[in-house]
Parts: structure tokens; C-alpha cells; sequence
């Protein structure tokens, strides 16, 4: 039987550090993609992988939002003394991602949680993993008590774009038509051509903001498979925020709110990869006036303002190479 060696929390493994808010909390916060940071997490407890004893070692995980994140936008990556050491699960990470950001505004300092990481020993397959856990409190990231995520995929669809409350009251609401919907193909290329037949016939401006949403995700899925995709992907933005005198007001009569309003957040995202300081600060600053103070939730208006700022630090260390592009 294996034994389990509680190596302490003492200083080398979680240094009480003045830049890192530390939150309390009982319940469990689920830490994935431990098993691609093993040398990382050993190097942290200061052993090697194999030894006979199970390790227990108390530490300080900071959440770190990572904006650019190429696979999950709303990535929240786990840090321990300076290791990346894993990731929130997606399903968390969408619901904590804007809070931890709004958190780390608020106090100016990291957010950190208290953890373990554990594991080790050995296995019949050979020298046990080891993982990370967490424990935090909902309430402190707007989250109700509850051990699972309360996300289901109708509510992750409706709080970010509308398109679910759109689609699930279709047939009563005689203001759009999103039977479109129903004819797009499965793969990204066939959907952008059909995209850009139904934008050249359609005028009802929540099916036209829908369309463009879902042309604007697919140019950008592209930009690694057709060497246009970015330029199209920008000029459907351009587009799409062109019209946003006649989208906006049908999405607030419709939703009472103004639902997420992708195409700034991810403009911002493409213009800081190309260093345009000055185009995604513009973008920015679009955003966050459109959507004034109705935003459906505020924590979207608080990370354009978060780019924004960042956007005009850069300018004013003057490190902007490229112009960018917001052109109407």
C-alpha cells in the first residue's frame, strides 16, 4: 500500500507573495491538462517521479487569463511559483473568466486560490501522475454554491449571443427567420460561400447580425487553411459594424439587453497579434459605446475597457509596427 508524505506548505513550495490576492473557499475547482506539465509539477515539489510515498504538497494557484489563448478564448490558465501547471476546465473557464479579470482590476493584485497538488506513488502501469486541486467560493467569482458549473449549453449560448433565445422562440416571433440556420453545411469553407449568398439577399438585421457572426467565426477558423481568410474576416467585420445603426436596436428589442457582441472582443484579439495598437484601441472603444449601459452583462464591457487600456499603454510606449485596419 502506498503512503501518502504531506511534504508541508512551507516556502519553497507556496511563498507568501504580496502581488497575489488569495481567496478562500470549500469547494472544489476542477484543474485539467495536468498530464502535459509533469516535469513542471515535479520540479515544484522537489522530487522525482517513482519513489514509493504519494505526494501532498499545500500551494498557491494563481488563475491567469490568457485573452489570446488560440484554442479557448476564455482560457484561464493554473500558475504555481511561476509553472504553468494546467487550465480551469472550458465549462469553468467561461463562467470565471471576465470575473477573475474584473477581480484582478478591482485589487489591483493576481487572484490566487488555495490548492494541493498530489499524486505520485506507484502504479501497476508505472510512476503515478501527479495533479492539482483547488478550492475556491462561487460567490466570490458570481457563481452560485454548487460543486458543477450551472452552464448548460442553452444558457451558454443565450447570456453570450442571444442566438438560443433567438432560435427557441423563432417560430412565435415573426420579427426574423433563422430557418436559415437549418441549411448551412458542416464544414467552414462550404458555410462561407453559402454566408455570402443569404447576406446578399437577406435585410432583416437580427438574421443579418447572425449571419455575419457566424461568417466572421468561419473567415477566422480559415485564416490557417486560405491565405485570404484574414482580409475577408476583416472586411466582414467592417460590414457587420457598418450596420450596427439598424442591428442594434432590433437586438434590443428583441432581447431587452444587448447580447455579446462578438466582433469587437475578437477584433481587439487580431489586432493585438498584429501589434495594431491603434486599430484595437479603436475597436475597442466601438464596443464598449455600443453597447452603452445595456450590455446583458457588464463583465463584457469591463474587458473591452480592460484592451482598451492596454491598447493605450502600448501607444504611449510607442512599440505599434502596424496600422491595422478599421476602415468604414
Amino acid at each position: 500500500m502506498d503512503t501518502v508524505r504531506d511534504l508541508g506548505s512551507g516556502p519553497s513550495f507556496s511563498p507568501y507573495q504580496p502581488d497575489i490576492l488569495v481567496l478562500g473557499g470549500r469547494e472544489s475547482l476542477e484543474v485539467v491538462g495536468e498530464s502535459r506539465h509533469q516535469d513542471a509539477l515535479w520540479h515544484i515539489v522537489g522530487e522525482r517521479p517513482g519513489g514509493p510515498d504519494r505526494i501532498r504538497v499545500n500551494v498557491i494557484g494563481v488563475l491567469r487569463p490568457e485573452l489570446d489563448n488560440p484554442h479557448d478564448e476564455y482560457a484561464v490558465a493554473v500558475v504555481v511559483t511561476d509553472h504553468r501547471v494546467g487550465h480551469l476546465s472550458r465549462e469553468h473557464a467561461a463562467l470565471m473568466q471576465h470575473a477573475v479579470i474584473r477581480l484582478e482590476r478591482e485589487h489591483g493584485r493576481a487572484i490566487g486560490l488555495h490548492g494541493v497538488i498530489a499524486g505520485g506513488g506507484r502504479r501497476a502501469n508505472g510512476p503515478g501522475q501527479l495533479g492539482v486541486f483547488l478550492s475556491f467560493d462561487p460567490a466570490d467569482f458570481g457563481l452560485p454554491r454548487s460543486a458543477e458549473p450551472r452552464l448548460t449549453p442553452a444558457r451558454r449560448s443565450s447570456v453570450r449571443t442571444g442566438m438560443s433565445v433567438a432560435a427557441a422562440t423563432d417560430r412565435e416571433d415573426t420579427r426574423y427567420d433563422l430557418s436559415w440556420v437549418d441549411g448551412l453545411a458542416g464544414d467552414s469553407a462550404r458555410r462561407i460561400a453559402q454566408l455570402r449568398k443569404l447576406l446578399e439577399a437577406e435585410a432583416n438585421p437580427i438574421d443579418r447580425h447572425f449571419m455575419f457572426a457566424r461568417l466572421e467565426k468561419d473567415l477566422y477558423y480559415c485564416r490557417d487553411t486560405f491565405e485570404s481568410a484574414l482580409a475577408e474576416y476583416d472586411e466582414a467585420c467592417v460590414a457587420h459594424d457598418a450596420e450596427m445603426g439598424s442591428i442594434l436596436p432590433a437586438l434590443v428589442d428583441k432581447f431587452g439587453k444587448v447580447p455579446m457582441l462578438e466582433t469587437y472582443r475578437q477584433m481587439c484579439i487580431r489586432q493585438q497579434k498584429a501589434g495594431a495598437w491603434e486599430a484595437g484601441l479603436l475597436w475597442a472603444e466601438r464596443g464598449i459605446a455600443l453597447y452603452g449601459s445595456q450590455a446583458a452583462d457588464p463583465d463584457w464591457v469591463a474587458d473591452l475597457a480592460d484592451r482598451a487600456s492596454r491598447f493605450r499603454q502600448k501607444i504611449t510606449d510607442g512599440s505599434s509596427e502596424v496600422r491595422g485596419l478599421f476602415t468604414r
